[in-house]
């Protein structure tokens, strides 16, 4: 076999064997896909509804209660930001996304001011090598609700310390197995919608305990809320994304087969045709 038509027929079985890797990798995105899907889907009605009851008790409560997690800071000079990415690669434009709007978002929303970064993920601590990073994890997977409850108490400690005067949180939204959407999301100093309660609920409530235990309760748990939502729907953008790129990728190994297939049969075709010419003027000299 000439020379040529070998690497030809190494190159369509390395390919084939890519194909495989890649299939399996989306067969395996998919199944990951549907459980983070249910769990982020599962988790909206929760946030919903804890917002609301939280939107509720300060419309009661009125200007009567304060907390340290709903006062701003009278300057702001030291602002956190905690970057969500994943720790695999594979998955399309999921990270490199977020990164590029994190290039425009960040000079424009924090010109003048101290910026520290606490990334979740391989590719953000990556990313961010070299920038202020006062702490980091890796390896998310399993340990979502573990991460946000210590996320919350380390945030919610800075933020009463003045160790930091605001967070914010970058994160991709999952909107769909196509989309996800870079957001930037302030959680820190928190805020709270009351008009929406107060023009939809004419019932008086009593509370017991008072509003400002209620506060000290509901506060803490929402913000750990937010945070796990945001893990959350960044775990289902991830492998929707790994999902659809594999996907990709597998139709292009399946393209590029048939094209070094035809190439093969073409230079196969090409030799025959020359050893039979050889062997006719062969035949004719003799």
């Amino acid at each position: 076999m000439p020379a040529n038509l070998r690497d030809i027929k190494r190159r369509i079985g390395s390919v084939k064997n890519t194909r495989q890797i890649t299939k399996a990798m989306k067969m395996v995105s998919a199944s990951k896909l549907k459980r983070a899907q249910e769990r982020a889907t599962a988790a909206r009605p929760y946030a919903d509804a804890t917002d609301r009851v939280l939107a509720r008790v300060l419309a009661s409560a009125g200007d009567d209660v304060e907390h340290p997690l709903l006062t701003s800071h009278d300057e702001v000079k030291n602002v956190l930001i905690v970057w969500v990415s994943s720790d695999k690669g594979l998955c399309g434009g999921f990270n490199s996304q977020l990164f590029r709007a994190g290039k425009t978002w960040i000079p424009e929303n924090t010109a003048g001011k101290t910026v520290s970064y606490r990334p979740y993920g391989k590719k953000a601590v990556a990313h961010l090598k070299g920038e202020n990073i006062t702490a980091k994890e890796i390896d998310l997977a399993g340990r979502i609700p573990e991460l946000a409850q210590d996320l919350a108490n380390h945030l919610t400690a800075d933020f009463e310390s003045g160790e930091v005067h605001e967070v914010y949180l970058a994160y991709s939204a999952w909107q769909s197995v196509m989309i996800q959407n870079p957001t930037f999301k302030k959680v820190l100093p928190m805020v709270v919608e009351t008009g929406d309660a107060e023009s939809s609920d004419d019932v008086e409530y009593d509370y017991e305990p008072g509003g400002q235990q209620l506060l000290d309760t509901l506060l803490p748990l929402q913000l750990q809320t937010v945070l796990m939502q945001a893990f959350l729907e960044s775990e289902a953008g991830e492998q929707a994304s790994r999902m659809t790129a594999m996907d990709a990728a597998t139709r292009n190994a399946s393209d590029l087969i048939d094209s070094l297939t035809l190439e093969y049969n073409r230079a196969r075709q090409a030799a025959i045709t020359t050893e039979i010419i050889e062997i006719v003027s062969g035949a004719e000299a003799l």
